[in-house]
């Protein structure tokens, strides 16, 4: 007789656990057993059926595998917050009954935790941990420009602004910027690290608020994790391209508002971080030691003696040896100093792009965003410096010879009583406003500064981000194709429609022309029907209407010939599988039709500004 199944102890019931099973399985408050699922990371799952899962119960409630929370069980965290939770107590305890001095021996030994391990546990490898840190980034600059509270410490703001400013430095010294979008959210940009694009949003310079019902712990408990992984991976950056970490910073410059340009990008000489020697026994073997062992070492490696007998076979034996042995050259010492290294495949990864700006020096007018453009132009290798009023540590002054663009947001004054020198040192100095240095470093390229001249009207500010195909670019331009499937979608109205029947009544002689309209395929060919048409007497107007016309006919029995042959592949296909295949097609019909929207409103703006000039 085989074994009986209980109910609730086999399948869905045993794979699954609802979060109140959870929290008495841990023994912890709700709030500890988020903090350990944000810092492990496990999310609630969504079991095929709620119900068998919840023991028969329809109740709402989330639900988490039971191997998840069997593996909270052994975190070494969990214990930590079990002897805080004691120590609260005990503390509470002490001063309630005003015993200070036992408060304050408890403040001292108050326990704490490190997140080492888990960074460790999440991302075995460097490559991972990179990918992962386009969230670290953009928690860790938002954080930066919040107002401390009694919530947000300011020493936690300054340890995202710390680690913000190290992050720039690099991008900046390793030249991995690549794209940048200014947005009504703020700032996006892109690095390329180690082969992985990074992406981060950073916040304008204006006053944070803190909204009240957003949940700021669990924020907290995120950063908390972030600040520990971006310490990882920072250290790792820097060394790997030769540099200290962390960057020393200068407290006086700080103060005065220098930014960035308080800490100092220094090269690690050879030696700086020490190895430690491990024997056999595992014991790391001091300096006396390893001195005796080289002495040895030499000692071993003097020259033999000539004065040594050897023996006739022996010398035989030797002679032959010799006379079989042939010498090859080594290339071992050759290929390892031929082996790249990750500094200098940083260096050749280098694009002329990342010198953009190298030619050129910049002064940023008190108006403009001076931390902003400050990284991007010293990011592609250009020179920049800014007025007092922006911030102390300029390396450049206003009066400087070599400064050929100044980075103005202002309209254009008439000057008066201005020098004959103030004149000249105008007329070599290009006034450019902040998006000419955006657009360059989006195209690549160093733009004509015509349309971005101070006080112009600029052109659109595009995403260099919305690479998808079959997405609309604006940059393109239109063709008489685009239009004509552009219009194809738009009713006719009754003046249109009466103008067909005028022409279809009328003697053009255009049956002939619209034959061959509907055989036409291409734009060289359809301009040959057009000049067909034209000589036949045929108006354009009429012609237009003939070929939207065709087109739509055309298009209407391709599209229910692919139709029938679509639904003949769904039926084949799983009611699962079938599913996702339908929301494919809506994502891609929705795509299409925002892109014709777009292409409508452009053709209409085209139409506008033709009927005006």
């Amino acid at each position: 007789m085989g074994r009986l199944k209980q109910k609730g102890k086999a399948g869905a019931a045993k794979a699954y656990m609802t979060r109140s099973a959870a929290v008495k399985k841990l023994q912890c408050s709700l709030a500890d057993f988020r903090r350990l699922c944000i810092l492990k990371g496990i999310f609630p799952r969504e079991p095929r059926s709620r119900k068998k899962a919840n023991k028969g119960s329809t109740a709402p409630t989330s639900f988490y595998y039971a191997k998840d929370i069997a593996y909270l069980a052994h975190e070494p965290v969990l214990n930590k917050l079990r002897e805080h939770k004691a120590f609260a107590k005990k503390i509470s305890r002490a001063i309630g009954r005003a015993e200070w001095s036992i408060a304050k021996n408890l403040e001292d030994s108050k326990p704490t935790y490190r997140l080492d391990h888990i960074i460790k546990e999440r991302y075995p490898t460097f490559i991972d941990a990179v990918r992962d840190i386009d969230d670290a980034l953009c928690m860790v600059f938002l954080f930066a420009s919040l107002p401390s509270n009694d919530r947000i410490s300011p020493s936690l703001i300054a340890n995202c602004s710390r680690l913000a400013a190290e992050w720039q430095l690099y991008v900046m010294h390793s030249r991995s910027l690549r794209k940048v979008f200014l947005s009504i959210k703020g700032i996006y940009y892109q690095a390329e690290v180690m082969d992985q694009d990074v992406t981060w949003l950073v916040p304008y310079q204006f006053t944070q608020n803190i909204p009240s019902d957003v949940d700021v712990r669990v924020m907290l408990t995120f950063l908390e994790l972030y600040q520990t992984l971006l310490g990882f991976v920072f250290f790792k950056l820097y060394t790997d391209v030769g540099l200290v970490y962390p960057p020393p910073l200068d407290a006086t410059r700080d103060e005065a508002g220098a930014g960035i340009g308080a800490f100092s990008v220094q090269v690690a000489e050879k030696g700086m971080i020490p190895i430690p020697k491990v024997g056999k026994t595992g014991k790391t073997a001091s300096t006396k030691e390893v001195r005796q062992a080289i002495k040895t070492i030499t000692a071993d490696a003097s020259p033999v003696r000539e004065d040594i007998d050897i023996e006739p076979s022996e010398a035989v034996k030797s002679t032959e040896t010799e006379e079989e042995f042939v010498v090859l050259p080594s290339v071992a010492t050759d290929a390892a100093e031929s082996l790249p290294t990750l500094q200098s495949l940083s260096e050749t990864r280098k694009s002329p792009t990342t010198s953009l700006f190298s030619p050129y020096t910049f002064f940023l007018s008190r108006e403009i965003s001076r931390p902003v453009f400050e990284f991007l132009v010293r990011s592609f290798g250009g020179r920049v410096g800014w007025s007092t009023s922006s911030g102390s540590g300029s390396p450049i002054a206003e009066s400087d010879d070599s400064i050929t663009h100044v980075v103005i947001d202002r309209p254009v004054i008439n000057r008066v009583n201005e020098s004959v020198e103030e004149k000249e040192r105008r007329r070599k100095r290009r006034y450019i406003q902040p998006q000419w240095i955006v657009d360059c470093i989006n195209t690549g390229k160093v733009l004509v500064e015509d349309l971005y001249v101070q006080g112009a009207t600029l052109p659109p500010h595009l995403s260099p981000f919305g690479d998808k195909p079959g997405a609309y670019d604006p940059t393109m331009e239109l063709s008489h194709l685009e239009e004509a499937s552009a219009s194809a979608s738009v009713p006719e109205s009754e003046d249109e429609k009466a103008s067909e029947r005028d022409v279809e009544e009328g003697d053009i002689g255009g049956g002939v022309e619209v034959m061959s309209i509907g055989n036409a395929d291409g734009s060289e060919s359809l301009r040959a029907v057009e000049l067909a048409a034209e000589a036949a007497g045929m108006e354009y107007g009429a012609f237009a209407k003939e070929v939207r016309k065709l087109q739509k006919t055309q298009a209407t029995e391709k599209r229910g010939a692919d139709q029938g042959e679509e639904d003949m592949g769904k039926m084949l296909l799983s009611n699962k599988k079938r599913k996702l295949y339908e929301r494919m097609k809506y994502g891609e019909k929705r795509r299409a039709t925002e892109r014709e929207t777009l292409l409508k409103k452009r053709i209409e703006i085209e139409r506008r500004k033709r009927g005006s000039t």
